[in-house]
């Protein structure tokens, strides 16, 4: 499965691309989903701290907390993620 969302700008993209798939561990760092505010997600991570990661709009956080649940659950893992300017690819299988 694949989705594509859109953050709020590239640095956006970039922190939630490197929190989501480390390569070299080939590991989801994101946890839980702690709260979403309007745009805003907070997501809580392996080493327990928590991030914000601010999306395009409401429809963005709600497309990647869908598709991203199925991971934390441990039921799909993180394939790879692609950079594309403020937009990021995620595949996960």
């Amino acid at each position: 499965m694949k989705i594509k969302v859109s953050c709020d700008d590239k640095y956006e993209a970039q922190k939630l691309s490197s929190l989501l798939f480390i390569k070299d561990a080939n590991e989801t760092f994101i946890t839980a989903i702690l709260n979403i505010v309007g745009n805003e997600l907070v997501v809580a991570l392996k080493d327990k701290s928590a991030h914000s990661i601010l999306l395009k709009d409401e429809i963005h956080v709600e497309v990647f907390a869908d598709f991203i649940q199925s991971v934390i659950d441990k039921e799909h893992k993180i394939v790879s993620t692609t950079i594309f300017g403020q937009d990021v690819e995620i595949v996960k299988g």
